[in-house]
C-alpha cells in the first residue's frame, strides 16, 4: 500500500510539472504589444517641401511644427491633432523650443529674424538676428541659455559656428568654431559640462565643453558617413548615432567613444528620439517605417520595425500623453503633408 501511494504521489508531482511547463510555454508564446500603434493622422494641404522640428506647449495644449520649406509655422490641437493654425511668413523655420516659465516660443530661423512668440496669442515679442544658416539647437537647463548651429553649407558658408545664445536678450555668449560645412544635431549632459555634436561631412562626432566653449575631444564615425542625429542616455553612459550613408544607428559609449553596437537603421532619418522611461529608441526615417530598439541593458537592443509613410523623418516624444508625434513631409513627391500620432506602448 506504501508503495502505491508513493506511485500516486509522483504522479501527481509529474502532472503539476507538466501543468507548470504547459502555462509557461502559453506565457512565452503570448504576443507582446507593439511599441507603437497609430492612432491618429492629420493632413496639412498645400505644403511643399519638408517640415522640421515639433515643440509642445503642455499648458495651452498645442503642439508647433516647422514647416522650413513652406516657410511657416503650423500649430495643432495636442488633443486631437487638429489645425489651429497655419503662420506664414517665415524664411526657413528649423528648431522649435517652448519655455514654459514665460509662455514664449522660440522659432530658429535660418533666413530671417528668429522671432519669440507669445505661445497663446502666437504674437511676436521679440525678433534676434542669428548669424545666417541657423539651425539645429539644444537648451542647456543649466545656463537656461540656447546653443545653436549657424553657418554651413546652406548659407553657403564653407565653414561653421556653434553659439551659446540668451533666449531673453539674444545676447551671445560663446562662439565655437568648427571647419565644417555641415554640423547638425547635438545632446549635452546635465551632470556635466560636456555637449556632444555631429560634425557631419567629416565622419567625425565632436564634444564641446560649454563652460570653456571649445572642442575637447573628435571620435571618429568608422561604421557609415554622414552621422547626422544624436541621443543620450545620459544614466548608461551611451550615446546613439544615426548616419545617412547608409543608414546606421551607432551606439557608443560616451566615456570613451567605443563602438558598443551597430545596427540598420531607416534612410533619410531626421529625429532619433530617446524614451528613458521605456528605455527605447525611435528612429523616424524617410522611408515608411520606425525603427523601434528596446533596450535590454545598455549593450544590448532589439529591434521592431513600426509602418509610418515615405517622408516620416521628424518626431517628438510626448510623454504626458504616452504619444509620439511623427511629421511625414511631402518632399518632392506632390503627396500630401501629414502629421500622425502613434500611442506608446508601456513596458
Amino acid at each position: 500500500m506504501k508503495t502505491i501511494h508513493t506511485s500516486l504521489a509522483a504522479l501527481a508531482a509529474v502532472l503539476a510539472l507538466a501543468a507548470c511547463n504547459k502555462a509557461a510555454d502559453k506565457a512565452e508564446a503570448k504576443p507582446t504589444a507593439a511599441p507603437l500603434t497609430l492612432a491618429g493622422t492629420t493632413d496639412v494641404p498645400n505644403y511643399k517641401g519638408d517640415f522640421d522640428h515639433f515643440a509642445i506647449d503642455e499648458k495651452g495644449n498645442r503642439l508647433f511644427l516647422a514647416g522650413e520649406e513652406n516657410h511657416e509655422l503650423d500649430v495643432f490641437d495636442r488633443s486631437t491633432g487638429a489645425i489651429v493654425k497655419r503662420l506664414p511668413g517665415y524664411g526657413a523655420p528649423h528648431s522649435l523650443w517652448y519655455t514654459p516659465a514665460t509662455n514664449e516660443l522660440l522659432v530658429v530661423d535660418g533666413e530671417k529674424p528668429s522671432p519669440v512668440l507669445d505661445a497663446s496669442t502666437l504674437q511676436v515679442k521679440r525678433t534676434y538676428a542669428l548669424p545666417k544658416g541657423a539651425d539645429s539647437a539644444a537648451w542647456d537647463p543649466a545656463s537656461h541659455h540656447f546653443w545653436i548651429v549657424t553657418g554651413g553649407k546652406d548659407v553657403p558658408q564653407p565653414d561653421s559656428n556653434l553659439i551659446e545664445v540668451d533666449p531673453a536678450t539674444g545676447k551671445t555668449f560663446v562662439k565655437v568654431h568648427f571647419d565644417a560645412d555641415h554640423v547638425e544635431a547635438m545632446a549635452m549632459e546635465s551632470a556635466g559640462p560636456r555637449l556632444f555634436i555631429n560634425v557631419t561631412d567629416k565622419n567625425k562626432l565632436a564634444i564641446v565643453d560649454r563652460r570653456a566653449g571649445k572642442i575637447v575631444a573628435e571620435w571618429p564615425i568608422k561604421e557609415a558617413e554622414q552621422n547626422s542625429t544624436i541621443a543620450f542616455d545620459e544614466k548608461n553612459h551611451r550615446l546613439f548615432v544615426v548616419t545617412r550613408k547608409p543608414g546606421k544607428l551607432v551606439v557608443l559609449n560616451s566615456d570613451t567613444g567605443a563602438t558598443v553596437a551597430v545596427f540598420k537603421a531607416p534612410e533619410r532619418t531626421d529625429q532619433l528620439t530617446w524614451d528613458p522611461d521605456n528605455r527605447r529608441l525611435y528612429v523616424t526615417g524617410g522611408e515608411g517605417y520606425i525603427g523601434v530598439f528596446e533596450q535590454d541593458d545598455p549593450d544590448h537592443y532589439r529591434e521592431t520595425r513600426v509602418k509610418s509613410l515615405p517622408g516620416a523623418k521628424t518626431a517628438i516624444l510626448d510623454p504626458a500623453q504616452h504619444r509620439l508625434w511623427v511629421a511625414a513631409s511631402p518632399g518632392d513627391t506632390g503627396a500630401m503633408g501629414k502629421i500622425m500620432w502613434f500611442t506608446v506602448a508601456p513596458r
